[in-house]
Protein backbone atom coordinates (compact mmCIF):
# COMPACT_ATOMS: atom_id res chain seq x y z
CA UNK A 1 0.00 0.00 0.00
CA UNK A 2 1.22 3.84 -0.54
CA UNK A 3 0.85 6.28 1.89
CA UNK A 4 -0.42 9.74 1.33
CA UNK A 5 -0.14 12.69 3.21
CA UNK A 6 -3.23 14.40 3.66
CA UNK A 7 -2.20 17.49 6.04
CA UNK A 8 -1.69 18.00 9.60
CA UNK A 9 -2.78 16.84 12.52
CA UNK A 10 -3.97 20.70 13.66
CA UNK A 11 -5.97 20.62 10.03
CA UNK A 12 -8.35 18.34 11.76
CA UNK A 13 -9.57 19.15 15.10
CA UNK A 14 -10.82 16.77 17.97
CA UNK A 15 -14.59 15.57 16.93
CA UNK A 16 -14.37 16.66 13.32
CA UNK A 17 -13.69 15.03 10.06
CA UNK A 18 -11.79 15.92 6.62
CA UNK A 19 -12.89 14.70 3.80
CA UNK A 20 -10.27 14.03 1.00
CA UNK A 21 -9.71 12.37 -2.16
CA UNK A 22 -7.18 9.71 -3.02
CA UNK A 23 -6.70 7.60 -6.07
CA UNK A 24 -9.76 8.63 -6.99
CA UNK A 25 -11.52 7.55 -3.84
CA UNK A 26 -13.28 10.45 -1.12
CA UNK A 27 -12.13 9.37 2.13
CA UNK A 28 -13.30 10.61 5.58
CA UNK A 29 -10.07 11.15 7.88
CA UNK A 30 -11.45 11.20 11.37
CA UNK A 31 -10.02 12.98 15.06
CA UNK A 32 -11.57 10.56 17.69
CA UNK A 33 -10.53 11.82 20.93
CA UNK A 34 -6.78 12.75 19.57
CA UNK A 35 -6.35 9.20 16.94
CA UNK A 36 -7.23 9.63 13.61
CA UNK A 37 -9.51 7.26 11.56
CA UNK A 38 -10.49 7.39 7.99
CA UNK A 39 -13.21 5.54 5.92
CA UNK A 40 -14.86 5.62 2.26
CA UNK A 41 -17.04 8.27 2.19
CA UNK A 42 -19.82 6.19 0.48
CA UNK A 43 -22.64 4.68 2.91
CA UNK A 44 -23.21 0.96 1.75
CA UNK A 45 -27.06 1.75 2.19
CA UNK A 46 -27.54 3.63 -0.70
CA UNK A 47 -24.29 5.87 -1.59
CA UNK A 48 -24.67 8.65 0.16
CA UNK A 49 -21.92 11.03 0.99
CA UNK A 50 -21.69 9.32 4.45
CA UNK A 51 -18.46 11.29 6.23
CA UNK A 52 -20.31 14.53 5.61
CA UNK A 53 -23.28 13.02 8.52
CA UNK A 54 -23.16 13.90 11.84
CA UNK A 55 -20.56 12.73 14.35
CA UNK A 56 -22.33 10.88 17.56
CA UNK A 57 -22.46 8.42 20.57
CA UNK A 58 -24.59 5.95 20.80
CA UNK A 59 -27.01 6.24 23.93
CA UNK A 60 -27.48 2.56 25.63
CA UNK A 61 -30.09 1.64 28.34
CA UNK A 62 -29.33 0.79 32.09
CA UNK A 63 -31.42 -1.06 34.75
CA UNK A 64 -34.55 0.83 34.12
CA UNK A 65 -36.14 2.24 31.74
CA UNK A 66 -35.22 5.84 32.76
CA UNK A 67 -31.76 5.01 33.31
CA UNK A 68 -30.38 6.13 29.44
CA UNK A 69 -26.54 6.78 29.11
CA UNK A 70 -24.73 8.30 26.43
CA UNK A 71 -21.63 6.75 25.52
CA UNK A 72 -18.36 6.67 22.74
CA UNK A 73 -19.64 10.37 21.96
CA UNK A 74 -18.03 11.57 19.09
CA UNK A 75 -17.03 7.66 17.50
CA UNK A 76 -19.90 7.13 14.91
CA UNK A 77 -21.25 8.85 11.63
CA UNK A 78 -24.31 8.75 11.47
CA UNK A 79 -25.90 9.10 7.41
CA UNK A 80 -27.18 12.00 6.36
CA UNK A 81 -29.62 10.49 3.96
CA UNK A 82 -31.19 7.19 6.16
CA UNK A 83 -29.40 7.88 9.62
CA UNK A 84 -27.44 4.57 9.92
CA UNK A 85 -24.88 4.22 11.94
CA UNK A 86 -21.28 3.28 11.58
CA UNK A 87 -18.08 2.98 13.89
CA UNK A 88 -15.67 5.62 12.94
CA UNK A 89 -13.21 2.98 14.28
CA UNK A 90 -13.77 0.25 12.58
CA UNK A 91 -16.32 0.96 9.94
CA UNK A 92 -18.74 -1.53 11.16
CA UNK A 93 -22.84 -0.89 11.23
CA UNK A 94 -24.00 -0.18 14.68
CA UNK A 95 -26.79 -2.31 13.54
CA UNK A 96 -25.09 -5.23 11.74
CA UNK A 97 -21.51 -5.34 12.39
CA UNK A 98 -20.65 -8.40 10.68
CA UNK A 99 -22.96 -7.78 7.48
CA UNK A 100 -22.90 -3.74 6.85
CA UNK A 101 -19.45 -2.06 7.19
CA UNK A 102 -18.08 0.93 5.06
CA UNK A 103 -14.55 -0.05 3.96
CA UNK A 104 -11.96 1.49 6.70
CA UNK A 105 -8.13 2.49 5.80
CA UNK A 106 -5.23 2.61 8.19
CA UNK A 107 -4.15 5.76 9.25
CA UNK A 108 -0.64 6.88 11.25
CA UNK A 109 0.48 10.25 12.23
CA UNK A 110 4.25 10.69 12.17
CA UNK A 111 7.05 13.80 12.60
CA UNK A 112 6.98 15.43 9.39
CA UNK A 113 10.79 16.00 10.48
CA UNK A 114 13.21 14.47 12.79
CA UNK A 115 16.08 16.68 12.52
CA UNK A 116 17.51 20.11 12.56
CA UNK A 117 17.06 21.70 9.80
CA UNK A 118 19.03 25.15 9.12
CA UNK A 119 17.93 28.16 7.29
CA UNK A 120 19.59 30.79 6.56
CA UNK A 121 22.04 30.07 9.52
CA UNK A 122 19.03 29.56 11.92
CA UNK A 123 18.38 26.60 13.64
CA UNK A 124 14.67 25.66 12.71
CA UNK A 125 12.36 22.48 13.67
CA UNK A 126 9.02 21.41 12.14
CA UNK A 127 5.97 21.61 14.71
CA UNK A 128 3.04 19.81 13.37
CA UNK A 129 2.81 16.10 12.83
CA UNK A 130 1.46 15.05 9.57
CA UNK A 131 -1.13 12.55 8.83
CA UNK A 132 -0.75 9.56 6.71
CA UNK A 133 -3.51 7.29 5.34
CA UNK A 134 -2.51 3.85 3.41
CA UNK A 135 -4.75 3.06 0.00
Amino acid sequence: MIEYKIGTVDEIPEGSCKIVTISGKSIGVFNVNGEFFALRNTCPHQGAELCKGKIVGIHVCGESIDDIKLVREGEFIRCPWHGWEFDIKTGKSLIDPKKTYVRSYEVSVKPSCDEELQVETFPTRVQADVILVKV
